[in-house]
C-alpha cells in the first residue's frame, strides 16, 4: 500500500511540477509571449487571399511612400490577440527594419464582412487595451489598428525597445491606409 501511495504522490508530484514548468515558461520575455506552441499557425500563409493581396497591395504603397520595404515574415510570428481572432484567416508581413531584423511585424487578418471586420476589431483594441493582452507589451508600446474593407491591419511598437529609427515610420505610413480602429490608452 506504501508503494501505491508513493508512485500516486510521484505522478501528481510531477503533474504540478510540469503545470508550474507551463506557467513559468508562458511569462518569459516577449518573444515567449509573442510565439506559439504550434509553429505552422504561426508561419505566413504560403498564399494569400485576394482580399490580402489588395491589403498587402495597400500596405506596400504605404511603405514605400516611406521609404520601406515589406516582405513576407521569414520567422514564425503571433501577436497578442483576443480568442476569437486566433482561428481567422490572416497573413503575416514584415517590414525590413536593418537594425532591427527580428521586428516590424504587421499582421492582415481576413473577416467575412465589413461588419464582422469592424466588430474583430474592436475587440481587438479592447483586448489590447485591457488585461492580458496590455500586459504583453511594453507599457510604452503604440499600437496601430486599421480597417480596410473585409481586413484589419495590425502592427505594434515600443518606441523605448525599438533600435531602428524607421519603426516609427511603420506606424506613420500604416496610419495612410484604411480606417483608424483607435486602441484606449
Amino acid at each position: 500500500m506504501a508503494a501505491g501511495v508513493s508512485r500516486r504522490s510521484h505522478a501528481i508530484g510531477l503533474a504540478i511540477a510540469g503545470m508550474a514548468l507551463a506557467v513559468v515558461s508562458g511569462g518569459c520575455g516577449t518573444a515567449s509571449r509573442n510565439a506559439t506552441s504550434e509553429p505552422t499557425a504561426s508561419l505566413p500563409i504560403a498564399s494569400i487571399s485576394p482580399v490580402i493581396a489588395l491589403t498587402q497591395a495597400q500596405v506596400v504603397r504605404a511603405l514605400s511612400a516611406a521609404g520601406l520595404a515589406l516582405t513576407a515574415a521569414r520567422l514564425p510570428f503571433r501577436p497578442p490577440e483576443p480568442p476569437d481572432l486566433m482561428a481567422v484567416p490572416r497573413a503575416v508581413f514584415q517590414a525590413v527594419l536593418p537594425a532591427d531584423p527580428t521586428h516590424g511585424y504587421i499582421v492582415v487578418y481576413q473577416l467575412r464582412d465589413e461588419a464582422t471586420a469592424a466588430t474583430a476589431g474592436r475587440e481587438l483594441a479592447d483586448y489590447l487595451a485591457t488585461g492580458y493582452g496590455r500586459t504583453q507589451f511594453p507599457p510604452d508600446a503604440n499600437h496601430v489598428l486599421r480597417q480596410l474593407q473585409t481586413t484589419l491591419i495590425s502592427f505594434s511598437w515600443s518606441p523605448a525597445s525599438s533600435p531602428d529609427p524607421n519603426t516609427s515610420k511603420i506606424a506613420d505610413a500604416l496610419q495612410t491606409v484604411g480606417t483608424p480602429i483607435d486602441v484606449p490608452r
